[in-house]
């Protein structure tokens, strides 16, 4: 919390906000502000991320003229500390199908918010357990008996000298593996009123008459369109997860450039940093590193881009983007610890709070297999607003036309080709990744259409190919990741940095096509020889980017205060 302030004293919180509420109207620079802290105790960022994005974010992308007056200014500069009150006990990623309640009384003109049982309460709710002094709800709007689906409504939860209000109960979660530093808290309502005027109502509104009004008829609709305020969150932390794996690389790249062990008898000892091995392990995860640098580049221009802000395509790339990031972020620091061997246990060396803090980022915003199906539903219903409609009849339609679209005929000398020049070749490279997402997404299309015309339901058409959906959503992913560290060689100056990030973008383009070569193998876009080829390339281009190391990881501009004793570049 003093972090917190010592943040909101110099302006930090409230970038994202309007001009007149005290902000720059910067979405960007709030992303980058969040992405810059990550770098440090990731209890902060969490923190902050909750104050001014989740529950700031819900005011000012879910709430109306009245609510930016009232709240934003406050909110930017901590005087009111809130929460973002969305998960529940039984409900986490379900968020359609939460139970809290707000029920319209007509004669008082009042929300009457509810927590109908044990397993409605909102749950690991950031900022509730200590400092939150009100609340975003998400609870079911029931006005004269008809149920509309989940809103978000303000509710206030502890008065200014920090006493839990009446009717509401707040427990402390208790410790977990990481970000103790935040203060995650259960709460429950019982029959808390609340003006209805409290409801944040961009989407929808309850009239002095009673009356419930929405331009969006549809409650799927209606929900999905709030839901796309978590679109900066997911950037967020994906962002969070790449400054994460930043800092592990740096650590593990500079310490094993300098850490000798075992040589030739009689010769001095060799950096394990040259060994291939360690060089396969930091290597190509550095590489992604570097793509998953300019993909967050790339989505917070597209947020600062107010025509495309609120997208549906924007909300799954960010989808996407989130799940990605955080995978990669674990599986790097852990190699990353592995790499500096016992130096990377020592907690001094913060392999141990980065582990912990980070492992979340997996599963907060969105737990990453769900959000993978997200995207792979996005892709097969051609990012149409029915993406939420889990009948699925739209992206039929939509696949039906698209199976027309021939691929194109596998060429047997591309498929044999094992030539450097080749092999290097950006096109080459962005082919194979665009054939795999093509290919699968036509038969994730395939499978699911064949059991919806077999009579099944279409969700159990769904679950029977989920992992086929993931896989589907992986591909995308790394295609467009693909393209952005190519792009990035493009801009970049020449002679000299460009020729460094191709062979990063290649070293990275291949090390995918390596790990997924049983696919290419088994669709016949690869041979045995070519794959053979390109695992020697990987070894080669391994070494290759390893002569570059310290420089890329220079390049992360990570302040040495940050950094502990074994990686400062004084040292190096």
């Amino acid at each position: 919390l003093d972090a917190l302030w010592f943040l909101a004293d110099r302006g930090l919180g409230r970038l994202g906000y309007p001009a007149q509420y005290g902000g720059d109207g910067d979405l960007s620079a709030a992303v980058a502000v969040f992405e810059t802290l990550a770098f440090g105790d990731l209890s902060v960022v969490v923190k902050f991320g909750v104050q001014f994005g989740l529950f700031g974010g819900s005011v000012l992308q879910l709430g109306t003229a009245r609510h930016h007056e009232a709240y934003l200014r406050a909110i930017g500069s901590l005087e009111l500390p809130g929460c973002y009150a969305m998960t529940e006990t039984g409900h986490g990623s379900n968020v359609r199908d939460l139970e809290t309640t707000a029920t319209y009384d007509a004669l008082t003109q009042e929300l009457v918010v509810h927590t109908p049982h044990a397993r409605a309460a909102k749950d690991y709710i950031g900022n509730a357990a200590a400092h939150g002094l009100i609340a975003t709800v998400f609870a079911r709007v029931i006005v004269a008996e008809e149920d509309h689906g989940v809103h978000a409504i303000l509710v206030p939860i502890r008065d200014e000298r920090r006493r839990v209000l009446p009717g509401i109960r707040i427990e402390d979660c208790g410790l977990k593996v990481g970000l103790n530093g935040v203060d995650n808290g259960r709460v429950s309502f019982d029959r808390v009123r609340v003006p209805r005027t409290n409801l944040l109502d961009r989407f929808a509104t309850i009239d002095e008459q009673g009356r419930y009004l929405s331009d969006i008829p549809s409650s799927g609709r209606r929900f999905f369109r709030m839901l796309r305020t978590l679109v900066v969150g997911r950037v967020s932390i994906a962002a969070a997860s790449v400054s994460a794996a930043k800092v592990g690389l740096t650590i593990a790249v500079r310490y094993a450039a300098t850490r000798r062990q075992f040589g030739p008898e009689g010769a001095t000892e060799v950096p394990i940093l040259d060994y291939p091995l360690i060089q396969r392990e930091l290597m190509p995860r550095l590489a992604t590193t570097l793509g998953l640098h300019f993909a967050v580049r790339r989505i917070e221009a597209q947020l600062a881009d107010r025509e495309h802000a609120d997208s549906p395509e924007l909300e799954v790339e960010a989808a996407g983007l989130k799940a990605y990031a955080s995978e990669h972020c674990v599986s790097t620091l852990q190699a990353a610890r592995e790499a500096c061997g016992g130096a990377g246990y020592l907690a001094e060396n913060r392999f141990a709070a980065l582990k912990a803090d980070t492992d979340v980022f997996t599963t907060f915003e969105g737990a990453n297999l769900v959000l993978y199906q997200l995207v792979a539903k996005g892709l097969l219903s051609n990012f149409r607003d029915e993406m939420g409609d889990l009948t699925l009849k739209s992206a039929v339609r939509y696949l039906a036309e698209r199976a027309e679209t021939a691929l194109t005929e596998l060429n047997p000398l591309v498929t044999r080709r094992t030539d450097e020049g080749h092999l290097l070749d950006p096109d080459f490279q962005r082919a194979a990744l665009s054939y795999r997402e093509e290919r699968l997404l036509r038969s994730a299309a395939t499978r699911i259409r064949a059991r919806l015309d077999d009579g099944v339901d279409s969700f159990e058409a769904v679950m029977e190919c989920q992992d086929h959906l993931v896989s589907l959503a992986r591909a995308h992913v790394e295609r467009v990741v693909l393209e952005g560290l190519q792009e990035a060689v493009v801009r970049a100056p020449t002679p000299g940095l460009s020729e460094v990030l191709a062979a990063a973008a290649a070293l990275y383009a291949l090390s995918a096509l390596e790990r997924d070569r049983g696919w290419f193998l088994e669709s016949g876009y690869l041979e045995a020889a070519k794959a053979r080829a390109i695992r020697t390339r990987v070894g080669a281009l391994c070494s290759e980017v390893r002569e570059h190391a310290a420089l890329l990881v220079e390049g992360f501009g990570i302040p040495d205060a940050l950094l502990p004793e074994i990686a400062r570049s004084g040292l190096q």
